[in-house]
């Protein structure tokens, strides 16, 4: 009895660990919010800088896109490259290169070198994107592992929904110079808590018998970038130059994965192409934030043409989802801690697919309350799905894949966001108004018609995201030892 008590009372952190891990996520919180805070921030400045340079919105856009190509194109790498030199290192170098970016852009006298600033800042995003995820494992006791991930996922909502509304009121009072300014106390904040508080650990990935994967980590930057370039270039119109980009993509991703099985030390390990449970969730995390952008895209034209709201009220009413995703995260955390990661997945791609459908019945005589209930259904079934997927996908990667693996699924996050911006909207417009109208001169019916058409393919993705968890969770399920549960709370 006396040993059993001794091991019991081991078990339990002293305060100093506690302590410890609590500034650790903190960190790495301040570094979710700045990556997610540098992209949604930069989106409310575009009038202004067109403004500023006199130059036209195809290459002010790019102020935007720079900065997610930076981060589609290197997050899996430097998942890679910090599992093998060390997480803690490249950490602070991502937020150091990220806090420097923003003072050349804030600094930028040309709109070149701020879209070229925009690019390294990026980079810096990129890094901390990929290892956010990953040092949950080294800061954080397995059982609170759901949790951890939930307040993740809810500082980056809050970056989100920070992000118009703080920089709104930083142009109006300082100019656009500030929307990028402000990223530096912040940016040193997150840099001294991550010095102090985040653990050193040894590179994990056994890189003595081959250097870093040049080639893969070469072919892994090419295709997403060829992707994403054949997905927003035109503005609309997908002529040759798009479908000569999306079959270099799909080339580059046979490529990679060829090259992957003849490198002594892979960027992926091979098996991980044959993983089915990381395959699906990498598929629902893609088809899952391809449907959150169509959100974005497509609902300020509704609520503007057919709601009739005027800018101010269209903002307002926007930010209902990113809080409720910021609320609903937090709580997620704990659900997944306490009844298992995957039939929290299950649950909360059923939400998601409920939600969507509501959103395809809008109507303008329902008002406000239409848009509102069915996008608060929506972002609860999302913040229960992306808390769940990312503690099932990381709670079962080896230390020496954690990097990669977490970069995984934010390329899959980032490309679904393009594909979401560009192939939801492009269903909008033609729905709404033949593809031809722009959206200034859209009727109220053609507005309401465009939304109904759009979240019918939304819900159709989602239906299929659901399908795969489903699939998923009766695969792990099989593989779950016998004498093993979910873990519950008390």
């Amino acid at each position: 009895m006396a040993i059993a008590e001794q091991s019991r009372i081991e078990l339990i952190p002293a305060p100093d660990e506690v302590r410890s891990a609590g500034w650790a996520l903190a960190s790495l919180s301040l570094a979710t919010l700045l990556s997610s805070l540098g992209t949604s921030i930069a989106s409310v400045g575009l009038p202004s800088l067109m403004q500023a340079f006199g130059a036209s919105f195809q290459l002010v856009q790019w102020v935007v896109l720079a900065y997610l190509l930076a981060i589609t194109t290197l997050i899996v790498s430097a998942g890679r490259l910090a599992d093998m030199v060390g997480r803690r290192p490249l950490l602070l170098c991502g937020i150091a290169l990220f806090t420097a970016a923003s003072v050349l852009c804030g600094l930028a006298p040309t709109l070149w070198l701020l879209i070229a600033a925009r690019a390294v800042q990026g980079l810096g995003a990129a890094m901390m994107m990929a290892l956010t995820l990953a040092f949950v494992g080294e800061t954080v006791a397995k059982t609170k592992t759901g949790s951890a991930m939930g307040l993740l996922g809810a500082m980056s909502s809050i970056g989100t929904t920070l992000g118009p509304s703080l920089g709104g009121l930083l142009i109006a009072w300082l100019g656009w110079r500030a929307i990028f300014l402000v990223n530096v106390p912040l940016g040193v904040l997150t840099f001294a808590l991550a010095y102090r508080s985040l653990p050193a650990r040894k590179k994990t990935a056994k890189t003595d018998q081959a250097g870093f994967d040049s080639i893969g980590t070469t072919l892994l930057a090419l295709t997403p970038a060829a992707y994403a370039l054949a997905m927003t270039l035109g503005r609309g119109s997908f002529g040759s130059l798009n479908i000569g980009l999306l079959v270099a993509a799909a080339a580059g991703g046979f490529l990679f994965a060829l090259a992957e099985t003849r490198v002594a030390n892979p960027l992926i390990q091979p098996e991980k192409f044959r993983d089915r449970t990381l395959n699906a969730s990498l598929a629902m995390s893609l088809i899952v934030a391809t449907v959150m952008m169509a959100t974005l895209v497509v609902a300020p034209f509704y609520l503007s043409r057919a709601l009739g709201l005027n800018a101010a009220m269209v903002g307002l009413v926007l930010s209902t989802g990113p809080l409720v995703s910021s609320l609903s995260a937090l709580a997620a955390g704990r659900l997944v801690d306490r009844f298992g990661a995957h039939r929290m997945m299950v649950a909360g791609l059923f939400g998601l697919v409920a939600g969507t459908v509501l959103m395809s019945l809008a109507r303008a005589d329902l008002g406000i309350a239409g848009y509102v209930v069915p996008i608060t259904v929506t972002c609860i079934g999302y913040a229960l799905f992306q808390t769940s997927n990312n503690s099932a996908v990381m709670g079962g990667v080896g230390a020496d894949q954690r990097g990669v693996v977490s970069g995984l699924l934010n390329l899959a996050r980032n490309l679904g966001l393009i594909t979401g911006a560009s192939v939801m909207g492009a269903i909008f417009a033609m729905a709404s108004a033949g593809g031809q109208a722009g959206a200034s001169v859209l009727s109220p019916a053609a507005a309401t018609h465009g939304m109904q058409v759009t979240f019918q393919t939304a819900a159709a993705l989602a239906l299929v995201a659901l399908i795969l968890a489903i699939l998923s969770a009766r695969t792990a399920a099989r593989r779950m030892p016998a004498n093993s549960s979910a873990v519950k709370g008390p």
